[in-house]
Protein backbone atom coordinates (compact mmCIF):
# COMPACT_ATOMS: atom_id res chain seq x y z
CA UNK A 1 0.00 0.00 0.00
CA UNK A 2 1.20 3.14 -0.94
CA UNK A 3 1.93 6.96 0.83
CA UNK A 4 -1.65 7.84 -1.25
CA UNK A 5 -3.39 4.71 0.19
CA UNK A 6 -2.42 6.05 3.36
CA UNK A 7 -4.00 9.41 3.26
CA UNK A 8 -6.88 8.23 1.36
CA UNK A 9 -7.85 5.61 4.56
CA UNK A 10 -6.74 8.20 7.23
CA UNK A 11 -7.57 11.64 5.95
CA UNK A 12 -10.46 13.33 7.82
CA UNK A 13 -11.42 9.98 9.99
CA UNK A 14 -11.21 9.87 13.32
CA UNK A 15 -8.89 7.90 15.28
CA UNK A 16 -7.90 7.37 18.69
CA UNK A 17 -4.28 6.50 20.13
CA UNK A 18 -4.28 4.90 23.64
CA UNK A 19 -0.63 5.63 24.89
CA UNK A 20 -0.37 8.49 22.46
CA UNK A 21 2.38 10.32 24.56
CA UNK A 22 4.46 7.06 24.46
CA UNK A 23 7.40 6.41 22.19
CA UNK A 24 5.64 4.67 19.47
CA UNK A 25 2.32 6.35 20.39
CA UNK A 26 3.18 9.76 19.58
CA UNK A 27 5.32 8.73 16.65
CA UNK A 28 1.69 7.44 15.16
CA UNK A 29 -0.15 10.25 16.37
CA UNK A 30 2.71 12.71 14.41
CA UNK A 31 2.32 10.93 11.53
CA UNK A 32 -1.74 9.97 11.56
CA UNK A 33 -1.55 14.34 11.77
CA UNK A 34 0.54 14.62 8.69
CA UNK A 35 -1.95 12.32 6.70
CA UNK A 36 -4.70 14.41 8.15
CA UNK A 37 -6.64 12.90 9.92
CA UNK A 38 -8.36 13.80 13.37
CA UNK A 39 -6.33 12.64 16.39
CA UNK A 40 -7.37 11.75 20.37
CA UNK A 41 -4.06 11.15 22.04
CA UNK A 42 -5.24 9.46 25.31
CA UNK A 43 -2.61 8.58 28.02
CA UNK A 44 -2.07 8.60 31.74
CA UNK A 45 1.42 9.83 32.19
CA UNK A 46 2.26 7.59 34.59
CA UNK A 47 5.76 7.65 35.70
CA UNK A 48 7.77 4.75 34.98
CA UNK A 49 6.00 4.42 31.84
CA UNK A 50 7.16 6.23 28.65
CA UNK A 51 4.49 9.03 28.61
CA UNK A 52 6.33 12.61 27.75
CA UNK A 53 4.46 15.40 26.68
CA UNK A 54 7.66 16.75 24.87
CA UNK A 55 6.61 13.73 22.41
CA UNK A 56 4.29 15.70 20.65
CA UNK A 57 5.81 19.10 20.13
CA UNK A 58 5.66 20.11 17.12
CA UNK A 59 3.31 18.07 15.75
CA UNK A 60 1.01 19.41 12.98
CA UNK A 61 -2.45 18.52 12.37
CA UNK A 62 -5.52 18.27 14.23
CA UNK A 63 -4.08 16.19 17.49
CA UNK A 64 -5.74 16.79 20.87
CA UNK A 65 -4.79 15.29 23.92
CA UNK A 66 -6.57 13.87 27.14
CA UNK A 67 -4.69 12.66 29.93
CA UNK A 68 -6.81 10.09 31.59
CA UNK A 69 -6.15 6.57 33.31
CA UNK A 70 -7.81 3.74 31.60
CA UNK A 71 -7.72 1.74 34.23
CA UNK A 72 -10.64 2.90 35.89
CA UNK A 73 -11.66 6.82 33.17
CA UNK A 74 -14.91 6.62 31.80
CA UNK A 75 -13.77 5.26 28.19
CA UNK A 76 -17.04 5.57 26.10
CA UNK A 77 -16.51 9.03 25.00
CA UNK A 78 -13.33 8.83 23.73
CA UNK A 79 -14.19 5.94 21.59
CA UNK A 80 -17.92 7.27 20.16
CA UNK A 81 -17.30 8.46 16.81
CA UNK A 82 -13.83 7.01 15.81
CA UNK A 83 -13.10 4.66 12.99
CA UNK A 84 -9.70 3.53 14.36
CA UNK A 85 -8.30 2.68 17.84
CA UNK A 86 -4.92 1.85 17.72
CA UNK A 87 -4.13 0.67 21.35
CA UNK A 88 -0.19 1.16 22.46
CA UNK A 89 -1.14 1.80 26.49
CA UNK A 90 0.50 -0.65 28.03
CA UNK A 91 3.52 -1.44 30.42
CA UNK A 92 6.50 -2.04 28.91
CA UNK A 93 9.10 -3.98 31.51
CA UNK A 94 9.92 -7.12 31.64
CA UNK A 95 11.71 -7.13 35.11
CA UNK A 96 9.39 -4.51 35.65
CA UNK A 97 6.35 -7.13 35.17
CA UNK A 98 8.57 -9.12 37.36
CA UNK A 99 8.78 -7.11 39.93
CA UNK A 100 5.01 -5.30 40.20
CA UNK A 101 2.77 -8.35 38.46
CA UNK A 102 -0.46 -6.77 39.36
CA UNK A 103 0.19 -3.56 38.41
CA UNK A 104 1.36 -5.10 34.58
CA UNK A 105 -1.82 -7.02 34.72
CA UNK A 106 -4.10 -4.17 35.33
CA UNK A 107 -1.75 -1.93 32.69
CA UNK A 108 -1.78 -4.87 29.57
CA UNK A 109 -5.27 -6.56 30.54
CA UNK A 110 -7.54 -4.60 32.27
CA UNK A 111 -6.79 -1.43 30.14
CA UNK A 112 -7.31 -3.55 26.96
CA UNK A 113 -10.23 -5.04 28.01
CA UNK A 114 -11.86 -1.82 29.39
CA UNK A 115 -11.24 -0.26 25.93
CA UNK A 116 -12.61 -3.66 23.76
CA UNK A 117 -15.72 -3.21 25.93
CA UNK A 118 -16.27 0.57 25.49
CA UNK A 119 -15.75 -0.51 21.88
CA UNK A 120 -18.79 -3.04 21.95
CA UNK A 121 -20.78 -0.32 23.17
CA UNK A 122 -20.44 2.72 22.22
CA UNK A 123 -18.33 2.60 18.84
CA UNK A 124 -18.91 -1.03 17.22
CA UNK A 125 -17.30 -0.19 13.76
CA UNK A 126 -14.57 0.57 14.58
CA UNK A 127 -10.99 -0.35 13.84
CA UNK A 128 -8.98 -1.50 16.69
CA UNK A 129 -4.95 -2.24 15.93
CA UNK A 130 -3.32 -3.52 19.22
CA UNK A 131 0.50 -3.47 19.63
CA UNK A 132 1.85 -6.73 20.98
CA UNK A 133 5.04 -7.72 21.39
CA UNK A 134 7.41 -10.71 20.08
CA UNK A 135 7.77 -11.33 24.08
CA UNK A 136 4.74 -14.40 23.96
CA UNK A 137 6.85 -16.50 21.81
CA UNK A 138 9.47 -17.01 25.06
CA UNK A 139 12.64 -18.82 23.86
CA UNK A 140 12.45 -19.63 20.35
CA UNK A 141 12.14 -23.44 19.34
CA UNK A 142 13.77 -22.29 15.74
CA UNK A 143 14.54 -19.36 13.87
CA UNK A 144 13.32 -17.10 12.36
CA UNK A 145 10.11 -17.03 14.37
CA UNK A 146 6.91 -17.53 12.01
CA UNK A 147 3.40 -16.88 13.64
CA UNK A 148 3.09 -20.71 13.94
CA UNK A 149 5.62 -20.81 17.05
CA UNK A 150 4.49 -22.30 19.69
CA UNK A 151 4.13 -19.53 22.59
CA UNK A 152 5.27 -19.67 25.64
CA UNK A 153 6.12 -16.73 27.63
CA UNK A 154 9.15 -16.36 30.12
CA UNK A 155 7.80 -13.17 31.93
CA UNK A 156 4.74 -12.07 33.77
CA UNK A 157 4.54 -9.08 30.64
CA UNK A 158 4.70 -11.84 27.62
CA UNK A 159 1.45 -13.82 29.26
CA UNK A 160 -0.35 -10.54 29.61
CA UNK A 161 -0.06 -9.24 26.53
CA UNK A 162 -0.87 -12.96 25.23
CA UNK A 163 -4.26 -12.32 27.17
CA UNK A 164 -4.68 -9.43 25.69
CA UNK A 165 -4.00 -10.62 22.38
CA UNK A 166 -6.99 -13.16 23.11
CA UNK A 167 -9.48 -10.62 24.36
CA UNK A 168 -9.17 -9.08 20.45
CA UNK A 169 -9.78 -12.28 18.79
CA UNK A 170 -12.44 -13.13 21.46
CA UNK A 171 -14.00 -9.81 20.76
CA UNK A 172 -14.12 -10.40 17.10
CA UNK A 173 -15.52 -13.72 17.00
CA UNK A 174 -18.14 -12.89 19.77
CA UNK A 175 -19.32 -9.12 19.46
CA UNK A 176 -17.87 -8.76 15.58
CA UNK A 177 -14.86 -5.61 16.78
CA UNK A 178 -12.84 -5.42 13.50
CA UNK A 179 -9.08 -5.76 15.51
CA UNK A 180 -5.79 -6.80 14.13
CA UNK A 181 -2.63 -7.59 16.09
CA UNK A 182 0.68 -6.83 15.45
CA UNK A 183 3.49 -8.32 17.40
CA UNK A 184 6.43 -5.74 17.24
CA UNK A 185 10.06 -6.44 18.59
CA UNK A 186 12.59 -4.26 19.70
CA UNK A 187 11.49 -0.86 18.19
CA UNK A 188 13.61 1.81 18.11
CA UNK A 189 13.93 5.67 17.36
CA UNK A 190 13.15 9.22 18.47
CA UNK A 191 11.78 9.77 21.42
CA UNK A 192 11.97 6.68 23.43
CA UNK A 193 12.57 6.39 26.76
CA UNK A 194 16.56 6.48 27.42
CA UNK A 195 17.00 7.37 31.09
CA UNK A 196 16.95 3.91 31.82
CA UNK A 197 15.70 0.21 30.84
CA UNK A 198 12.11 0.25 31.56
CA UNK A 199 11.30 0.23 28.12
CA UNK A 200 14.59 -0.93 25.90
CA UNK A 201 18.39 -1.76 26.62
CA UNK A 202 18.79 0.43 23.66
CA UNK A 203 17.84 3.33 25.28
CA UNK A 204 20.56 2.87 28.59
CA UNK A 205 22.98 2.33 25.71
CA UNK A 206 22.23 5.93 23.68
CA UNK A 207 22.18 7.73 26.83
CA UNK A 208 25.68 6.24 27.87
CA UNK A 209 27.17 7.41 24.43
CA UNK A 210 25.77 10.90 24.56
CA UNK A 211 26.90 11.66 27.87
CA UNK A 212 30.33 10.06 27.11
CA UNK A 213 30.02 6.77 29.37
CA UNK A 214 30.71 3.40 29.23
CA UNK A 215 27.60 0.91 28.71
CA UNK A 216 27.41 -3.03 29.55
CA UNK A 217 26.40 -5.56 26.74
CA UNK A 218 25.29 -8.42 28.81
CA UNK A 219 27.16 -11.46 27.24
CA UNK A 220 26.36 -9.88 23.37
CA UNK A 221 26.19 -12.78 20.98
CA UNK A 222 22.40 -12.94 21.22
CA UNK A 223 20.76 -12.15 18.17
CA UNK A 224 18.00 -9.61 17.90
CA UNK A 225 15.55 -8.23 15.00
CA UNK A 226 15.32 -4.15 15.49
CA UNK A 227 12.61 -2.02 13.73
CA UNK A 228 12.42 1.82 13.45
CA UNK A 229 10.11 3.28 14.72
CA UNK A 230 8.97 5.26 11.18
CA UNK A 231 8.98 1.28 9.86
CA UNK A 232 6.85 0.28 13.22
CA UNK A 233 4.29 3.44 12.69
CA UNK A 234 3.98 2.11 8.58
CA UNK A 235 2.95 -1.44 9.83
CA UNK A 236 -0.03 -0.11 12.51
CA UNK A 237 -1.41 2.50 9.86
CA UNK A 238 -1.41 -0.10 7.18
CA UNK A 239 -2.94 -3.38 9.60
CA UNK A 240 -6.01 -0.51 10.45
CA UNK A 241 -6.26 0.82 6.60
CA UNK A 242 -6.01 -3.54 5.17
CA UNK A 243 -8.62 -4.84 5.04
CA UNK A 244 -6.92 -8.30 4.42
CA UNK A 245 -4.84 -8.02 7.60
CA UNK A 246 -8.66 -7.62 9.74
CA UNK A 247 -8.93 -10.16 12.13
CA UNK A 248 -5.15 -11.10 11.81
CA UNK A 249 -2.14 -11.88 14.12
CA UNK A 250 1.43 -10.53 12.37
CA UNK A 251 4.75 -10.38 13.13
CA UNK A 252 6.48 -7.41 12.41
CA UNK A 253 10.10 -7.22 12.04
CA UNK A 254 13.48 -5.01 10.91
CA UNK A 255 14.95 -7.16 7.78
CA UNK A 256 17.63 -8.42 9.66
CA UNK A 257 19.12 -9.85 12.77
CA UNK A 258 21.98 -8.54 14.67
CA UNK A 259 24.36 -9.82 17.62
CA UNK A 260 24.52 -7.42 20.40
CA UNK A 261 28.35 -6.95 20.66
CA UNK A 262 27.93 -5.71 16.85
CA UNK A 263 25.14 -3.46 17.30
CA UNK A 264 27.08 -2.02 20.07
CA UNK A 265 30.35 -1.51 17.51
CA UNK A 266 27.76 -0.23 15.07
CA UNK A 267 25.94 2.48 18.11
CA UNK A 268 29.54 3.40 18.76
CA UNK A 269 30.77 3.93 15.09
CA UNK A 270 27.63 6.00 14.01
CA UNK A 271 27.75 8.29 17.27
CA UNK A 272 31.37 8.55 16.19
CA UNK A 273 32.94 7.44 20.04
CA UNK A 274 32.03 5.78 22.98
CA UNK A 275 33.06 2.92 25.00
CA UNK A 276 31.31 -0.36 26.10
CA UNK A 277 32.22 -3.86 28.23
CA UNK A 278 30.81 -7.53 27.76
CA UNK A 279 29.61 -8.28 30.70
CA UNK A 280 28.18 -11.60 31.93
CA UNK A 281 24.20 -11.64 32.70
CA UNK A 282 23.00 -10.51 36.21
CA UNK A 283 20.86 -13.57 37.55
CA UNK A 284 17.69 -11.80 37.88
CA UNK A 285 17.75 -11.08 34.10
CA UNK A 286 18.98 -14.09 32.73
CA UNK A 287 15.86 -15.90 34.10
CA UNK A 288 14.03 -13.82 31.96
CA UNK A 289 16.15 -13.67 28.97
CA UNK A 290 14.57 -15.12 25.39
CA UNK A 291 18.59 -16.07 24.02
CA UNK A 292 18.29 -15.18 20.06
CA UNK A 293 15.22 -13.87 18.22
CA UNK A 294 14.42 -13.09 14.66
CA UNK A 295 11.09 -12.50 13.52
CA UNK A 296 9.51 -14.02 10.04
CA UNK A 297 7.19 -11.10 9.08
CA UNK A 298 6.53 -12.32 5.28
CA UNK A 299 2.45 -12.87 6.16
CA UNK A 300 2.08 -9.29 6.75
CA UNK A 301 4.80 -8.67 3.84
CA UNK A 302 2.16 -10.31 1.84
CA UNK A 303 -1.04 -8.81 2.71
CA UNK A 304 0.11 -5.15 2.83
CA UNK A 305 2.82 -4.77 1.04
CA UNK A 306 4.92 -3.25 4.13
CA UNK A 307 8.55 -3.55 4.31
CA UNK A 308 11.07 -2.26 6.68
CA UNK A 309 12.75 0.56 4.71
CA UNK A 310 15.00 2.38 7.16
CA UNK A 311 18.61 0.41 7.53
CA UNK A 312 20.13 -0.10 11.55
CA UNK A 313 22.94 2.36 10.48
CA UNK A 314 20.53 4.95 9.38
CA UNK A 315 17.85 4.82 11.83
CA UNK A 316 20.91 4.97 14.94
CA UNK A 317 22.04 8.83 13.30
CA UNK A 318 18.47 9.64 12.88
CA UNK A 319 18.08 8.60 16.63
CA UNK A 320 21.09 10.10 18.07
CA UNK A 321 20.34 13.25 15.57
CA UNK A 322 17.02 13.57 17.87
CA UNK A 323 18.86 13.23 21.33
CA UNK A 324 21.83 15.55 20.79
CA UNK A 325 18.68 18.31 20.07
CA UNK A 326 16.25 16.76 22.66
CA UNK A 327 18.40 15.07 25.45
CA UNK A 328 17.17 16.97 28.54
CA UNK A 329 12.98 16.27 28.54
CA UNK A 330 14.03 12.61 28.26
CA UNK A 331 16.32 12.31 31.33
Amino acid sequence: MTETTLRAAYAGARAIVAGGLGFIGSNLARRLGTLGADVLVVDALLPDLGGNRHNLDGAQGRIAVEIADLRTADIAPFVAGRQYLFNLAAQTSHQGSMDAPLDDLDLNCRVALRLLEACRKASPTVAVVFASTRQVYGRPNYLPVDERHPVAPVDVNGVHKLAAEAYHTLYRKVYGVKSSVLRLTNTYGPRMRIKDARQTFLGVWLRAVLEGRRFEVWEGEQLRDLTYVDDAVDALLLAGAAPKAEGGVFNIGGGRRVALKHLAKTLVAVHGGGDYSIEPFPATRKRIDIGDYHADDRLFRRITGWKPRVALKDGLARTLDYYRGNLAPYL
